[in-house]
């Protein structure tokens, strides 16, 4: 009766546990499967997140020329966010040790975004704009100048503040 009511029990356990049991090598097929998806997936390059910073540059210096602190704000943070980017997604590039320069001149800009001085602003932007080309000639693209603004990059956006 003892070994009755324990093989009972056995085979309870047994067909309530109905848990499916993988082999490791189907394991490694999932695990090289996912693997091939991460490493075709789309990563932006260096190019990209460079086109956008100087996309943000320059409308960055027609909000701060315009008083527009908001905008100004904005666009910054839009360089800051590319910056931190260029960091997490473009780590094996030689180019992206050195870009952390750029950060006392974010600090300085901002500062003068919070100051909402037209003054300190302008200094502070020719500090980025120098800062950006010193950059560029520490990591062998100094070919790539990068200037203060003369014109809007799109002529359908309003730089004053309304």
């Amino acid at each position: 009766m003892k070994s009755t009511s324990l093989l009972i029990i056995v085979l309870f356990v047994l067909f309530g546990c109905k848990q499916k049991f993988v082999s490791s090598s189907t394991l490694q097929n999932r695990i090289d499967s996912l693997q091939s998806v991460i490493n075709h997936s789309y990563k932006p390059g260096f190019g990209e997140f460079m086109s956008s910073i100087q996309v943000h540059h320059n409308k960055l210096w027609f909000a701060g020329v315009n008083e527009n602190w908001r905008l100004a704000d904005f666009e910054i943070h839009e360089m800051m966010e590319a910056i931190d980017n260029i960091k997490k997604y473009q780590q094996e590039r030689t180019e992206s040790k050195k870009v952390d320069m750029i950060l006392p001149a974010f600090d300085s800009v901002n500062a003068a975004i919070e100051q909402k001085s037209a003054v300190k602003f302008k200094s502070s932007y020719v500090l980025l704009t120098n800062t950006c080309n010193e950059c560029h000639v520490a990591v062998d693209f100094g070919f790539n100048v990068v200037k203060i603004p003369v014109a809007p990059p799109f002529s359908n956006q309003e730089f004053k503040q309304k």
